[in-house]
Formats: structure tokens, sequence, C-alpha cells
């Protein structure tokens, strides 16, 4: 257990941030999944916006830190493909 008053506040800001850091990887986790059920059980137009969102998330899930840049591109990516693979085919 911590003693000094420094390493106390900073075991109240770690607990601080992983809540907030697990709650925006569980919205993005959401927005994903929420994509991918507009993807196979949607309209196209019901996909495109979900995409839109998720993207969104993404992005901002990256740029907070939970997740990596090059994660959130990756991610977006492979998203992109299979929209554009539905909408054509």
């Amino acid at each position: 257990m911590a003693h000094s008053l420094s390493a106390k506040k900073r075991i109240r800001q770690n607990a601080a941030r992983r809540a907030r850091n697990r709650w925006r990887l569980r919205a993005m986790r959401d927005a994903i999944k929420d994509f991918n059920d507009k993807l196979a059980h949607g309209s196209n137009k019901e996909a495109q916006d979900a995409f839109r969102t998720a993207v969104s998330v993404v992005d901002k899930t990256a740029q907070k830190g939970p997740i990596h840049r090059n994660q959130a591109a990756r991610r977006k990516s492979r998203m992109n493909a299979r929209l554009k693979a539905k909408v054509a085919g």
C-alpha cells in the first residue's frame, strides 16, 4: 500500500484513467459490432452510416491513447474493404 500523498494520488489517477480507457475501448468495440451487424443484416445505406460512426469512434479512441494510430488505421481499412465488397457485390 502506498504511504506518501503523491503515491496515493497516482493510484487514484491511474484508476480513473483505466476506467476511462476501458469505457473508450468498449464504445469502440460496440461501434464496430454495430457496423458488422449492419453489414451482415442491414441495407447498404445503414452499413455506410454505421461505418462513418465506427470510423469516428475508432479515430477518437486512437487520438485519446487506448489504441495505437496504426491499429486504428488497420481497423478502418479492414472495415472499409468489407463495406466496399458488400456494396460492389
